[in-house]
């Protein structure tokens, strides 16, 4: 328990700089990690030291040791839904509103609240508890974050629906990595410590593979050290001001190839804890009377996608697209153009104008670097 005893002492020396409700996100590369466990141990520490606790939502999954650690802790009853003529549980935030303790413990951060629910997505719900002052501790896997998804897709073979903004992590003020080896959650599997013995064979020929296992680690161990990173940046201060990285990503309005833009230049803008810009310039053909509706669907949810994800949207009508992105890169003291393959619709315009050769030399002549996704 000495882990937890720490880790709780150092959430509440961060829960007393503030009066705003703080959050702290357990992050781990897959189920079985220890997550829920390592939570439950220290709400059992923050209780033995007086502080008011309680169980918001956790989901033990019939785990016998993280089942046991329940008990002697104060539970909030969750609220009692229909849908579908099936009674379900559900996070109650109403009454950990009313009966506000200082900190709660709530399982499951990327779940997708039932068709009803004033919120759509259980971050959503962790918002507006930690908006009324309280402060919460939750769990997430590295599966389920937004910028990741076509990376953990080409992983695993297995598209994660439930998944949350960057955003959401970014706002947490601790994360904390909870490390396995593949080998020991091979073992934990094997032991029936994640699930029940009838799913294991198929879980370890496809999801807990060990190649599968020691991808999602790397991407989970990257992640919380550009948390660090972004730590350090912004409470220590140091004697020399570093260069501030800044991203332009460029989309047209072909879908697929612009949703994978701007997760991957998410990701760049997250690991360098730097601000980032969407632009789309809107060339005659796509003006708004003459752009497919499909087209413009894409677009929209495109826009919003990046917004999630933390860009500025910069949407600009213009005939010469790369004149537009230079134009941009000045204004906003960009350091990388990030754009997609040489088959995206923008590419092929920019190489079909005669300013592709200036732009380079202006990109370069700014020390402004441009990226290709592929």
């Amino acid at each position: 328990m000495n882990e937890s005893r720490k880790s709780a002492e150092e959430f509440l020396q961060l829960i007393n700089s503030s009066k705003r409700g703080k959050l702290k996100i357990y992050i781990g590369m897959s189920a079985g990690v220890g997550k829920t466990y390592r939570m439950l141990q220290e709400a059992h520490v923050l209780l033995q030291n007086g502080i008011d606790v309680k169980i918001g939502y956790i989901e033990t999954h019939n785990r016998k040791e993280t089942h046991d650690l329940l008990e002697g802790l104060p539970i909030i009853p969750r609220r009692k839904l229909f849908y579908k003529g099936k009674e379900l549980d559900e996070l109650d935030v109403p009454a950990i509103i009313v009966l506000r303790p200082e900190i709660v413990i709530i399982d499951e951060l990327a779940h997708t609240n039932i068709e009803g629910s004033k919120n759509k997505k259980r971050w959503q719900d962790v918002f507006e508890i930690l908006d009324a002052g309280i402060n919460v501790i939750s769990a997430v896997n590295i599966q389920h974050l937004e910028s990741l998804n076509d990376e953990v897709k080409t992983v695993t073979g297995i598209e994660v629906t439930e998944r949350i903004p960057d955003t959401v992590l970014a706002s947490a003020d601790e994360v904390v990595n909870i490390d396995l080896t593949a080998d020991e959650l091979i073992v934990r599997l094997k032991e029936g410590k994640i699930y029940e013995q009838s799913k294991i064979p198929s879980a370890l020929n496809n999801f807990f593979k060990n190649e599968n296992i020691l991808q999602l680690r790397e991407l989970a161990l990257k992640e919380v050290a550009s948390q660090v990173t972004r730590k350090v940046e912004t409470e220590i201060i140091t004697g020399k001001t570093l260069k501030k990285e800044r991203f332009l990503a460029c989309i047209s309005s072909n879908e697929t190839t612009a949703k994978n833009v701007i997760r991957k230049t998410a990701r760049l803008a997250s690991y360098y804890n730097s601000q980032w810009f969407l632009l789309y310039v809107q060339v005659p053909r796509e003006s708004a009377d003459r752009i497919a509706l499909n087209k413009q669907r894409h677009l929209i949810n495109n826009f919003r996608l990046a917004t999630e994800l933390g860009a500025e949207i910069i949407k600009i009508q213009s005939k010469n697209i790369a004149m537009t992105i230079m134009e941009q890169c000045e204004e906003r003291k960009i350091t990388t153009v990030c754009i997609g393959k040489p088959h995206l619709d923008i590419w092929r315009i920019i190489l079909a104008t005669d300013t592709f050769n200036s732009l380079l030399k202006r990109l370069s002549k700014q020390n402004v670097d441009l990226v290709i996704l592929s």
